[in-house]
């Protein structure tokens, strides 16, 4: 049995969601970063990244993920040591939530909007 095509509105749909979804990532990926620091800090890259991964779905790149981490560093969102790593004995960065940072992720949280059904279709008023 042959798998049936998606229709041409299914593939548009799919198309613009990826698309959105895609935008949207990179504009959460600060507040996402925040929460997964804020909720489990200090923490490695690798510790974040795993977090990132569980709870939101995302794949990130390394470069990405390195390059969005020194921003928030630099940004004074974040902060970081270098700790020993097990074995080996090289430094490793553990970034941990500066003040600045929980100021901005409760900034972030406050202006957080929720889409729920009933909010999708709000009665309009009758004129």
């Amino acid at each position: 049995m042959a798998a049936s095509r998606p229709s041409e509105d299914q593939e548009w749909v799919t198309s613009r969601i990826e698309s959105w979804v895609e935008t949207y990532k990179k504009s959460m990926l600060t507040p996402v970063v925040l929460n997964v620091v804020s909720a489990h800090g200090p923490a490695g890259v690798a510790d974040i990244a795993r977090h990132i991964a569980a709870s939101t779905g995302w794949q990130l790149t390394e470069r990405g993920l390195y390059r969005t981490l020194k921003r928030l560093e630099d940004s004074g969102l974040l902060a970081s040591i270098g700790v020993d790593a097990p074995r080996t004995g090289a430094k490793r960065k553990e970034l941990s939530l500066t003040p600045l940072g929980a100021a901005f992720l409760d900034g972030v949280r406050a202006h957080l909007v929720e889409l729920s059904t009933a909010e999708a279709t709000p009665e309009l008023p009758e004129t």
